[in-house]
């Protein structure tokens, strides 16, 4: 929504109850944002489940456990990394343990969580997936920006990690 910005909260003489409305460039940014990150992701979750057979969301559970010490995390762990709900992890995990990438253990620090650990099976359907992954990536975004613009977008995606942290 665009409203009139002529004075923003904090500004004197504004309304502090009032929205800080978004101006014309900035809504024309926040559109070319969002549409474009929402129409990368559907790329790359279409073309890797088609080539693969691996949604992306379970492809970057099979990354967020080959990236860790034993390729095994805590799910607790493992539903944070991939801004999930605990309980969409269990459903994932459960099929990833269909295909016997990945099996559950009890955690041997407490006995109470549970651990997901990356199976070689599911390793080897990663380093399969990944070429694919990749190129994909290259092609959609990399292949498309100048150096210049992929500085930027490092700097940009930088300072909002900094901003939002972890859930």
């Amino acid at each position: 929504m665009t409203a009139d910005v002529s004075l923003a909260a904090g500004d004197p003489g504004s309304d502090a109850g009032e929205p800080r409305w978004l101006d014309a460039e900035e809504q024309q940014a926040w559109r070319a944002w969002l549409y474009s990150a929402q129409l990368l992701l559907d790329r790359l979750d279409r073309e890797l489940t088609h080539a693969t057979g691996i949604s992306h969301a379970y492809y970057e559970i099979l990354v967020a456990l080959s990236e860790t010490e034993g390729r095994m995390m805590r799910m607790s762990e493992l539903a944070d990394r991939c801004l999930s709900s605990r309980s969409r992890l269990s459903h994932a995990v459960s099929r990833l343990e269909e295909r016997g990438w990945v099996r559950r253990q009890v955690c041997p620090d407490d006995g109470r969580g549970q651990l997901a650990v990356l199976t070689d099976d599911g390793f080897a359907a990663l380093e399969a997936a990944a070429p694919v992954h990749v190129e994909s990536v290259r092609t959609h975004l990399f292949d498309q920006l100048s150096p210049q613009q992929v500085a930027a977008m490092r700097d940009l995606g930088e300072t909002l990690l900094r901003h939002l942290g972890t859930r």
